[in-house]
């Protein structure tokens, strides 16, 4: 064979043998990419599960603070609330305290108006109306006569009785200041009643439920000045006692306790003294 015919030989097999060579390259390359892509995949994959994991342990943990907040939100309503209702249960007890006081108080003091009436109509003149039990006669330091000729009517006794009633009810349902008008018109208008001590001496108590502590001294003063042998005497000092405890004059609050034992040692507001002066030796 000529030199032409090999090397026409030869580039025929060159020819022959390039596409697949080319061949075997494109199908590893593709293989070394599909791998690249495959572990891309693979590792974008566990980032996301640890993204995922992030985003799961925050959603947890912001649960968790939110329901600790709601907790210790819920947890301070219940303190207020449990504060408010102990100011409410204090409170009701005191006005509890303070309506049975007052109906004792007049229960005890009509009754021995009752039995002071009775005697003073026995002793009045035959020819004069008897007079009701339970009310002194309306004009002070008149004589004796006058006195029977002033002895109130029924109808006199009844809006007596009716204005004082009226004053109560304004004090029980705790319109003190209502109730303080209505007791001071009541003694404007019956200066001489034997309830008249006992409504100064409840302008005084709504006066300090009303925290005007200078108002309540001055009226249970003016129950002392104007009603010195009254039954009230001793409460309106055990209330004056109570006013100084409150402005922080426990010096003067002690003087005024021992005065009540001193002056009135029988009577209920001693009992209450004693007590008082005990806890203010503590």
């Amino acid at each position: 064979m000529s030199s032409r015919a090999r090397a026409a030989l030869c580039a025929a097999a060159l020819a022959a043998a390039l596409p697949a060579r080319a061949g075997l390259f494109d199908d590893d390359e593709a293989r070394r990419r599909i791998e690249a892509l495959r572990q891309e995949l693979s590792q974008q994959g566990k980032d996301n599960e640890v993204r995922i994991q992030r985003l799961e342990e925050s959603i947890r943990n912001i649960g968790v603070i939110e329901l600790v907040r709601q907790i210790d939100a819920l947890n301070a309503e219940i303190a207020r609330l449990r504060g408010q209702l102990e100011v409410v249960s204090n409170e009701n007890q005191q006005v509890q305290k303070r309506q049975r006081d007052f109906y004792l108080d007049l229960d005890s003091r009509m009754k021995r108006l009752e039995g002071g009436g009775a005697a003073s109509a026995a002793s009045a003149d035959a020819s004069t109306a008897p007079a009701t039990p339970g009310f002194s006669p309306q004009t002070p330091g008149a004589s004796s006569t006058t006195a029977a000729a002033r002895t109130p009517t029924r109808e006199e006794q009844a809006r007596e009785v009716k204005a004082y009633d009226a004053a109560s009810n304004l004090f029980r349902r705790n319109d003190f200041a209502a109730a303080i008008e209505a007791f001071k018109a009541f003694m404007r208008d019956y200066p001489s009643s034997a309830l008249a001590a006992n409504a100064g001496y409840w302008i005084g108590i709504s006066y300090a439920n009303m925290r005007d502590l200078r108002n309540a001294m001055l009226a249970q003063q003016d129950v002392l000045t104007r009603y010195p042998q009254s039954s009230k005497a001793p409460d309106a000092m055990l209330a004056i006692a109570a006013i100084q405890t409150e402005q922080g004059d426990s010096g003067s609050a002690r003087n005024t306790l021992e005065d009540i034992i001193a002056r009135f040692p029988a009577s209920e507001a001693a009992g209450k003294a004693r007590t008082r002066l005990a806890a203010l030796r503590r």
